[in-house]
Parts: structure tokens; C-alpha cells; sequence
């Protein structure tokens, strides 16, 4: 199958979370802060939610692919990390509140051909907080930095830069 053009420029900004469970749906409330925003011409901001395999559509559709999504990684609580994994097994340990994991879903994303470039912004949690519906102080420290630092890179990456 051949991509146009057009899909092979498009970015996707991916958020994935579950909002019923505080800072794990941190993916999400970042990428509707992204919305938020002017965006250079081909980027395109989906709210994944608990993800699934709907999501595969998206993902082939886009020529370079950011996700945004909480970690149990073993950082400090509110450490934004940003990487570009290669393989499913560079990706940190998530969180179970999502329908299928992001590794379940990138895995079959690869198994299908997918080659595109993606960049994980992980966003490291305390796996132990009470449910609510809002981020905490920390969640929401680090949602303001994701946001900043992912605006700065698609600015950064626009071909109007």
C-alpha cells in the first residue's frame, strides 16, 4: 500500500490515558492542551483515550508520530521524558488502565509494516495515587512542561520554522 504525500507530512500528536484515574490519563489532558494552541499546517492531535486497536488507522495515516502517555518508569514523580524508541521493549512500563497497552498497539502497528518515526513523551506517575478526576499538583506541573516542550519541537519541526 502506498502513502500519499500528504500522509507521509502529517504529524499525529497521540494522547493516551484514562481521565477517571488522575494523572494516568495525563496523555490526555496534554493533548487537549495542545489543541488548544495554533499549530504549524499538518499536525493533527488525537485524544486516544484507553487506546485500542481503532488507533491503528491513525497511526499508518501519519508520516511521524508523537504519543503522550503516563509511566511507571522509576523516575522521580513528574519527570517528562522524551525518546524515540526503535522497539516495543524501549518503551517503559505503563500503566494497566488502558483497553490494550501502547506496546500491544505499536506492537501490531509494526507487525503490519509500520516504519514511521515516533517519539514518546512518557510522564512519570505515582501508580499509587486515589482516583480522581483531575490531575495532581505534580501531574500538573508536568502536563505544563509536556505541553511546552511538545509545542517547542512541532514549532521547531514546522517548515515554516
Amino acid at each position: 500500500m502506498t502513502k500519499s504525500l500528504e500522509s507521509q507530512e502529517k504529524t499525529l500528536v497521540l494522547g493516551l490515558g484514562n481521565v477517571l484515574m488522575g494523572d494516568e490519563g495525563i496523555g490526555v489532558y496534554v493533548v487537549r492542551a495542545i489543541e488548544e494552541h495554533p499549530l504549524p499546517p499538518g499536525v493533527e492531535c488525537l485524544d486516544g483515550g484507553t487506546g485500542g486497536f481503532t488507533l491503528l488507522e491513525p497511526l499508518e495515516q501519519a508520516g511521524r508520530i508523537l504519543i503522550i502517555d503516563a509511566a511507571n518508569d522509576g523516575n522521580p514523580v513528574g519527570t517528562v521524558t522524551r525518546t524515540t524508541p526503535r522497539f516495543t521493549r524501549d518503551y517503559p512500563p505503563t500503566l494497566t488502565a488502558h483497553d490494550i497497552g501502547m506496546k500491544d498497539l505499536l506492537d501490531m502497528f509494526y507487525i503490519q509494516g509500520g516504519t514511521h518515526e515516533i517519539i514518546l513523551y512518557a510522564i512519570t506517575i505515582d501508580p499509587k495515587q486515589p482516583i480522581r478526576m483531575s490531575l495532581s499538583a505534580d501531574g500538573t506541573k508536568a502536563a505544563a512542561e509536556a505541553l511546552e516542550r511538545i509545542l517547542a519541537e512541532l514549532e521547531a519541526d514546522s517548515p515554516l520554522a
